[in-house]
């Protein structure tokens, strides 16, 4: 199957960002991307899809957010444009942004009735089609020249079917992600079919539900952040909004999904980043610092950093 959709989710506030995001969204901070610029988070999300050959962009964003969004980029790509008119990189930038805007729509979730219901607001858009959902507060790092969504595109069009990402994930963190465990395909490494899929579970309950044969002691297969659903997802999750449950979570939906269809799991080569965290988007910075063109000035800036900071505890 073809994947030209993609859908990335922002319609949380982020608290755990406040003060600034109370006055401007967490998928506008600015980051230095690996070509060395300062992009919004939601660009650099939007150039992974779009670097894996995604033609089409939906954001589900907070009601009121998308004019603001669409007005923020206008107006960075025009102050790229008046101030470093003669620049080969302003260029570029600016037919960057130009892409965007011309590709990405925006679909409002009026009330934050959870993560799965967030998913459902973009229904019309995906339209019966597959889609590549991306977290609007999550940047990624590959380990290979192609990029982690690309991985996953690439076996989802392959198998003709879902695909989410994990990465194996030690014991102490899994309490962060939704956590699953599967049989290992036979003959493809790092790929599993999933059985059974807990949303953040306690250490306990992983050890006794969610091995999975295969992996090093002590680590647990973890969403990475990124999926590629079929249109299966939308009727599971239609059932759930119809009911009126409240808040509509995404890990059920997909243990359904894993029950009824052909659902598999990715090792993704590559690290995730979740900027709501503390910490987070310091991070990705230093990540995508280390990834990229900027790679020598972000090493010299941290082991200055350490260096003054061990001279401080010397004195």
């Amino acid at each position: 199957m073809r994947i030209k959709k993609a859908v990335i989710t922002a319609a949380a506030r982020g608290e755990r960002l406040y003060p600034v995001a109370d006055t401007i969204q967490k998928a506008m901070l600015p980051v230095i991307d690996v070509d060395g610029l300062h992009k919004p988070v939601l660009q650099i999300i939007a150039e992974e899809a779009f670097g894996s050959g995604i033609e089409e962009i939906c954001v589900v964003c907070a009601p009121g957010d998308g004019e603001r969004y669409i007005s923020a980029f206008t107006s960075l790509r025009d102050n790229i444009v008046k101030s470093f008119q003669n620049t080969d990189w302003a260029k570029v930038e600016a037919e960057k942004i130009n892409h965007l805007l011309s590709r990405i729509q925006f679909t409002e979730q009026e009330k934050p009735l959870g993560y799965g219901h967030a998913v459902y607001c973009a229904k019309e858009f995906v339209n019966n089609e597959p889609f590549l959902l991306l977290l609007g507060d999550y940047l990624y790092v590959s380990d290979l020249q192609k990029r982690c969504a690309a991985q996953l595109l690439d076996l989802a069009s392959k198998e003709n079917c879902s695909v989410s990402a994990v990465n194996p994930t030690i014991e102490h963190q899994i309490s962060r992600y939704g956590t699953l465990t599967g049989k290992q395909v036979p003959g493809t490494k790092g790929v599993y079919q999933i059985d059974k899929i807990i949303e953040k579970p306690s250490l306990s309950v992983a050890e006794l539900e969610l091995q999975t044969p295969g992996l090093r002691v002590g680590y647990y297969l973890c969403f990475f952040g990124m999926h590629v659903f079929t249109p299966a997802v939308f009727d599971i999750l239609q059932q759930k909004v119809a009911e009126g449950e409240g808040n509509v979570l995404l890990t059920p939906t997909l243990q359904e999904l894993a029950g009824t269809e052909k659902y598999l799991a990715l090792e993704v080569k590559g690290s995730r980043y979740d900027l709501s965290r503390k910490h987070g988007l310091l991070s990705a910075q230093i990540a995508l610092g280390l990834a990229g063109e900027a790679h020598d000035e972000t090493l010299t800036t941290i082991v200055e950093l350490l260096a003054e900071a061990n001279a401080r505890k010397s004195n």
